[in-house]
């Protein structure tokens, strides 16, 4: 009996360190946003904006976007227009469930740009706004290239692609905007 409970114990810690091996080793594109539109109207609720019309239907137009990546988890801020503007993608990705919206604390963007790249995901989508998406975006490609959104622009999308590996620095393969 002992050596049925070693044999399972040694198959699990193998799986284990496999699956760990594995998530900091092959690409993983990250997809980063700013939230869509949010409401200005006067009656607006001003400590947790909801999205305009506007902005509503550019939430539904970015699962056309990108549906093509395939993502397999999403992340956004507690606020409710970053959480509003993933929606549609977590409720139509999968035909069968809907993608749990993971929360992260926009004030710490480093920590969360190091967890973001140990994750065990092919395809990852992250909310944010239009301070802490450009850098999030420069703390995954570790280069200061992206400057803070205007107020204004709700229509960038940052695509990066990384290949992680085990013994050598991260590289990035793929780091654009696109608009949409």
């Amino acid at each position: 009996m002992k050596i049925i409970v070693f044999v399972f114990c040694a198959a699990f810690l193998i799986v284990s360190a496999a699956a760990s091996l594995h998530a900091q080793s092959g690409e993983i594109t990250y997809i980063l946003l700013r939230h869509a539109e949010k409401d200005s109207s006067p009656t607006m609720n001003k400590a947790d904006v909801d999205l305009s019309a506007e902005g509503k239907q550019r939430a539904i137009r970015l699962v056309d976007v990108v549906k093509s990546y395939k993502p397999e988890q999403i992340f956004a801020t507690m606020f409710r227009r970053a959480r509003l503007t993933v929606t549609p993608l977590a409720d139509n990705l999968k035909p069968d469930y809907r993608i749990m919206i993971q929360t992260y604390d926009h004030t710490g963007i480093k920590e969360f740009a190091e967890r973001l790249l140990k994750l065990n995901a092919k395809t990852v989508i992250v909310s944010g706004h239009n301070t802490t998406t450009p850098e999030l975006a420069n703390f995954l490609i570790n280069e200061q290239k992206y400057k803070p959104l205007d107020e204004s622009e709700y229509n960038k999308i940052w695509i990066i692609k990384i290949k992680r590996s085990r013994n050598k620095p991260n590289k990035v393969l793929e780091d654009r905007i696109i608009t949409y």
